[in-house]
């Protein structure tokens, strides 16, 4: 790994469900130094629990922040047009004082396409759509007059407002975990977000195989063969389980009955890229390591989490 990027953290909000709640979360995990604030983009309550609607819920957080930056994790491109996600998201961005990150993926949940009533394509089909419509946001974002011509999209002479206050347009995050999406994200995304769990069939899952050390290592190989001379401007990131403990295999073996990885050693558990086991000191050192193997600086925990992760934001933040 050529270029070593500075560690950032970031917070999900995933279980705060009342505005007083969703505004002391956000404002104390700007006191605690995490560098992000982040919201999924789901209809249903399955499998994350019920959300707040991400751009209204993120523009309220840059409201009562000063220096959080707040993003997605990530935007569905099947649920909005690009053009649309494009308008709201530079709106935010320019409310916000250019602090949006945008992140961006496919859309996967079955009950939510079944529900709404979209149509729910192969996983193909909808990388090949969401890479055009990564293609119209960028435009977009510029506010000049463009024209797309796509497969999937057409857009003729129009030019968006507001443009973007960032420029060229905020950082795009492209989360994925397959060939295709990782492709994209290698030749479009400022920021990866590598997928550790599955989206199979429409339905979420964790299956240990794709959290395995020498799997990860695969999508950053092949990130770095997409991406070329671009890969050591890309910031590699994961949604991590982060363990406070003094007792590292014993909540490695409680971390594995949870999940039914039950074939697996605490060892293959405790060297999982997205798995951070031991004391503040231990983890500190551990992310450290992955930095030098896997690229990967920036790394998302919980809103759960928050509170026992802050000591080790405090050591690494901009290091």
């Amino acid at each position: 790994m050529t270029t070593v990027k500075r560690f950032r953290f970031g917070v999900l909000a995933e279980s705060v469900q009342s505005a007083g709640a969703f505004v002391n979360t956000a404002r104390r995990a700007e006191d605690a130094g995490f560098a992000t604030f982040l919201m999924r983009d789901h209809f249903v309550e399955e499998p994350f629990g019920h959300q707040f609607a991400p751009f209204t819920a993120l523009a309220t957080v840059a409201s009562v922040t000063k220096r959080l930056r707040v993003g997605s994790l990530v935007f569905s491109n099947d649920y909005r047009h690009p053009l649309l996600l494009a308008k709201e998201a530079a709106t935010l961005d320019v409310l916000s004082g250019g602090r949006l990150e945008l992140g961006l993926g496919t859309g996967f949940e079955s009950r939510e396409y079944e529900q709404t009533g979209f149509s729910r394509d192969s996983p193909s089909v909808r990388a090949e759509r969401l890479g055009e419509g990564v293609q119209i946001i960028k435009k977009a974002f510029a506010g000049e007059p463009f024209t797309f011509t796509g497969a999937y999209y057409s857009v003729t002479d129009f030019k968006s407002f507001p443009p973007s206050l960032q420029r060229p347009h905020p950082p795009l995050l492209i989360g994925g975990g397959r060939g295709q999406l990782l492709s994209i994200a290698a030749k479009e995304a400022d920021i990866v977000g590598l997928q550790m769990s599955s989206t199979a069939h429409g339905v979420h899952s964790n299956p240990a195989r794709l959290r395995l050390a020498e799997t990860v290592m695969e999508k950053v190989r092949l990130l770095q063969k997409t991406a070329g001379d671009r890969f050591g401007d890309l910031e590699l990131s994961v949604v991590a389980t982060i363990r406070l403990t003094r007792h590292r295999v014993t909540a490695a073996e409680q971390l594995a009955t949870e999940r039914n990885w039950t074939e697996l050693s605490p060892q293959r558990v405790l060297a999982m890229p997205s798995v951070l086991i031991g004391s503040a000191e231990e983890i500190t050192d551990e992310i450290r390591r992955r930095r030098e193997l896997y690229a990967i600086s920036y790394y998302v925990v919980s809103d759960r989490s928050m509170d026992a992760v802050a000591p080790i934001v405090n050591r690494l933040s901009g290091q």
